[in-house]
């Protein structure tokens, strides 16, 4: 162990991979112990012989700490290796689909119809999966999932599915609440705020920023613009204007932001900001005393029955099992690398630092799994829903129509509740109608014609629903996915 600690005395990068790693592995304890010890360990002067001891402490408590907590894991071993071998051999539902079980007579015209559209829009692969109420009715992949390994698009691969992580996000802070853990009032920064660290306290010089609560953040009403360009899609000229070396973490990009005035008086408008969802994940982070990841899998995937929904890598190299490769229209050029490295790379792998995204836009799931997580929050009584009826009635009461709902980009009464995402390389919607069904779109292809696909992929829905919603049957798996 001295001979470690030395080591990371000279590799202050190294360190603070361990503490992630420990963060990562370690629910709880080592989430809190790296968000009190990296603020430290930050200021210290590496050429100080006394800072280097009081650094061998702060490694000497993580290490123990570890060790003991692997003690105590090998004492609840029986127990937990139950949970987890029991958790290992429940069906995956994207295991169990296969592009047959929703080819049928019945729908070759549908299949057709998907097949124009994609050829339209230049699009190398495609998911589109519908439910109704209790019952997957279709599930289909189209085109390539890796078209230089020839490997054809199935329902069963997972890929990014931008915003729409943004309603995972949202499902998991009303968990939160109904946890006890806080209050869509609760005030977000200031000595009683939830994120009451120093470091935003003193970065901030706008006051309205100590106004801004949960709901607000939620609603895209907080304050923040693009007037200086998206915060978490500007990673190289941040570095670049604060003398940066490594992109920022969260911790450091906030400090910055916050430097910055508000465009508005929180709750006064509305504009729609990806910070405030990168804010709610370190609220659930904090709140919890859990990695973001771990407590949205814990505490809303998995009793959704979805398990195969992970934080998104930046490179082809850092893909889950499963899923695909992304790809860019024909006339993209490469770009600078996020990390000022110099790099030229394919904007879809290395043009922004996806997993910093996290609530606001790092998921990546199937198409099936979605419609499976929708009919979990979605109020109905024909799938066990995740969160009370009052807290989905929270989520979506009618927003006016310059007003976000909670998660959703819009749920006007009589109309499909709406959620949208897109991303260099991917683009999805999710669309739940009042008749209980639900259809899902997930493509592996940046567009060329930007924000018209969204509205097209609408129309598609539109049509496909009411030429062939009546002829799907429920498919020959289980929906449930309960073992």
């Amino acid at each position: 162990m001295l001979y470690f600690a030395i080591f990371c005395l000279f590799r202050r990068s190294f360190f603070d991979k361990i503490l992630n790693q420990l963060s990562a592995q370690n629910e709880g304890f080592f989430v809190i112990l790296h968000a009190e010890i990296q603020p430290i360990f930050s200021t210290l002067d590496m050429t100080k012989i006394r800072h280097k001891a009081i650094i061998c402490c702060l490694l000497a408590v993580a290490l123990t700490g570890n060790i003991i907590y692997q003690c105590v894991g090998c004492n609840n071993k029986s127990g937990g290796a139950q949970t987890e071998e029991k958790e290992d051999h429940l069906p995956r539902l994207n295991k169990l689909l296969t592009n047959e079980l929703s080819s049928r007579p019945e729908t070759e015209g549908m299949d057709k119809d998907i097949e124009r559209y994609m050829k339209r829009w230049e699009l190398r692969g495609v998911q589109i999966a519908v439910s109704r109420n209790d019952s997957l009715v279709y599930a289909k992949g189209f085109g390539w999932a890796d078209e230089e390994r020839g490997e054809a698009m199935t329902p069963g691969h997972i890929m990014r599915i931008a915003s729409v992580s943004k309603l995972l996000t949202a499902v998991g802070i009303m968990k939160l609440c109904e946890q006890g853990r806080l209050k869509l009032s609760d005030h977000v920064f200031g000595a009683k705020g939830l994120l009451n660290d120093t470091l935003y306290t003193n970065a901030i010089r706008d006051k309205r920023h100590f106004d801004i609560t949960v709901e607000q953040l939620l609603r895209h009403e907080a304050g923040f613009t693009n007037y200086a360009g998206d915060p978490m899609f500007s990673t190289r000229y941040i570095m670049m204007q604060n003398g940066l070396k490594t992109a920022p973490d969260h911790r450091t990009l906030l400090s910055i932001v916050l430097k910055r005035r508000l465009g508005y008086t929180p709750g006064t408008a509305t504009r729609y900001c990806n910070i405030g969802y990168m804010l709610l994940s370190m609220i659930i982070e904090k709140c919890s005393g859990m990695s973001y990841e771990a407590y949205l899998q814990k505490y809303v995937l998995h009793p959704a029955h979805c398990f195969d929904f992970h934080i998104a890598g930046n490179y082809y190299e850092d893909r889950h099992p499963g899923e695909v490769r992304y790809y860019m229209h024909s006339d993209a050029e490469p770009i600078e690398e996020f990390n000022n490295s110099g790099r030229m790379v394919v904007k879809c792998y290395g043009e922004n630092d996806l997993p910093r995204l996290q609530g606001a836009g790092a998921w990546v799931a199937s198409a099936a799994e979605l419609c499976r997580f929708v009919a979990a929050i979605d109020g109905d009584d024909h799938v066990p829903n995740v969160l009370s009826k009052e807290s989905i009635e929270t989520m979506t009461r009618n927003p006016d129509d310059h007003h976000f709902a909670i998660g959703w980009n819009r749920t006007m009464k009589g109309t499909p509740w709406v959620r949208t995402g897109t991303l260099s390389g991917t683009s999805s919607l999710v669309m739940r109608y009042p008749d209980g069904q639900c259809w899902v779109f997930i493509t592996n292809n940046s567009t060329w014609k930007g924000q018209g696909q969204a509205k097209d992929t609408m129309a598609l829905f539109a049509k496909l629903k009411a030429k062939y919603g009546a002829l799907l049957k429920p498919l020959k798996v289980d929906f449930e996915s309960k073992g």
